[in-house]
């Protein structure tokens, strides 16, 4: 087995928790979701069997008395009855904050006659620090005239952002005949089980004019990859520019991400996030930060955000800690910290410079999946490298509870530079996370697992 397999076999069990630092309400650590009890955290990825999604909602612009429009709710499926009363408070606090995120750009909105559907996504995070995403389509309604956008969301548990972008291409196909067409289709895949990693789910669904369609839903095998998208990362993004990203992200720094599609903001900071596994982001994690919320930059602890770059004049007048920002139009980064070049290991960093390259300049045309499982194998190789070796610096006791031996573990690194960085590197959240969740179960070592 490679190396990079050792890690993802013996990493696998590590799940993950509320950050520590006050949790918003649309924070995220992409792959993963809390499973059990409140406040624990997952020690299993999502399983399959479970329900495809929890609602669909449309949520159409209404104009309000003032003339300006605002988001709100207009279809739901299914509707829940006789809830009791702590979920009732709970659906109501989702569908309250559900428009906001399927409208992140405010209220300037005109009817349109022409308008590009665009898909992205969102998290919402639980007082019990359960969390659900949120599967945005936002499309021109089909018809003459001038109208209004509307967004079609599938609010789901299960993240897996390239079968639900399917799931999405077959609601619009089916706006466009008529809504009542939805229906069927909706009620087909909730009652149908998400499939295992590798597996397929076929769907029957019939269209008028077109008759019943098979349509196929597959889930990626490697299960840490299904909501990522990391060439949407190297098309807008340097190779070099995304070892800074990913160093900045690796010591928990403020990061902000400036796009104006809602798309691209959504895509590119779930590859970033994913680019840290087999740790993950424990912080303040908003993919598109909705118009009224952008004093979220000002916040003191770490953070990973997406801007629409319509609001970087006001962005940068908030009176903000040091932090990364990262213009995704124009591929530069527009603030720094300043030591972005010395943060990773020059040897480490070459390797990883020189597998990206390839990567990119391959002429071999790659699949979306093939894409993913080379860079995060980069990725994986370079942590392997780095900080590989904690296995055999977490010492077991009688109860079968293990200790972790920070201190014999930094100094077992014979490189200075990298030394030097995992001493920064074992105080951060995500380590301590990984290493708490070590110290439960015993992990095989390469060989004998």
């Amino acid at each position: 087995a490679s190396i990079g397999n050792f890690f993802r076999r013996s990493l696998r069990r590590a799940g993950r928790r509320e950050g520590k630092d006050g949790a918003s309400a649309a924070e995220n650590t992409p792959q993963r979701v809390p499973q059990g009890k409140p406040g624990e955290r997952s020690s299993v990825f999502y399983s399959a069997g479970q329900f495809f999604f929890e609602y669909l909602v449309v949520v159409s612009l209404k104009k309000m008395p003032d003339g300006h429009y605002e988001p709100k709710i207009t279809y739901q499926f299914p509707k829940r009855e006789n809830l009791l009363k702590g979920q009732k408070e709970e659906e109501e606090r989702l569908l309250q904050a559900i428009p906001l995120f399927c409208f992140p750009d405010g209220n300037n909105w005109a009817p349109i006659t022409e308008f590009t559907s665009e898909t992205f996504s969102f998290v919402l995070t639980n007082v019990d620090g359960s969390r659900k995403i949120g599967y945005c389509r936002r499309l021109l309604p089909s018809g003459r005239g001038v109208q209004l956008p509307e967004v079609f969301c599938i609010i789901s548990c299960l993240g897996c952002f390239g079968l639900f972008s399917k799931i999405l291409d077959e609601v619009e196909k089916r706006r466009q005949i008529s809504m009542a067409v939805i229906y069927p289709f909706m009620q087909g895949l909730r009652e149908s089980p998400f499939p295992a990693p590798g597996k397929t789910v076929t769907i029957k669904s019939f269209i008028p004019e077109s008759g019943t369609e098979l349509i196929e839903l597959t889930r990626p095998v490697d299960a840490h990859l299904e909501h990522v998208e990391f060439q949407a990362l190297l098309q807008r993004l340097s190779p070099h520019l995304i070892l800074h990203i990913f160093a900045s992200a690796m010591l928990e720094r403020r990061l902000i991400f400036l796009a104006e599609e809602l798309s691209v903001l959504s895509q590119c900071i779930h590859a970033v996030a994913a680019l840290l596994y087999p740790f993950t982001w424990a912080h303040t994690y908003i993919p598109v930060v909705p118009e009224c919320l952008l004093d979220t930059v000002c916040c003191p602890t770490p953070f990973m955000v997406g801007i629409q770059m319509r609001h970087l004049e006001r962005v940068l007048e908030q009176p903000m800690e040091e932090a990364l920002i990262v213009d995704l139009c124009e591929g530069k980064i527009i603030r720094a910290v300043g030591d972005e070049e010395e943060i990773l290991p020059g040897k480490l960093q070459n390797e990883m410079l020189i597998s990206l390259n390839r990567h990119n300049n391959n002429n071999n045309v790659h699949t979306s999946e093939q894409v993913n499982a080379l860079v995060s194998e980069a990725f994986v190789h370079f942590f392997v490298r780095l900080v590989g070796h904690y296995a055999s610096y977490i010492k077991w006791g009688r109860s079968g509870s293990g200790s972790f031996q920070e201190r014999a573990f930094c100094k077992a690194i014979a490189s200075k530079s990298c030394r030097r960085l995992v001493k920064k590197f074992v105080k951060t959240n995500m380590f301590s996370l990984f290493i708490e969740e070590a110290e439960k179960s015993r992990i095989p070592q390469e060989g004998n697992g």
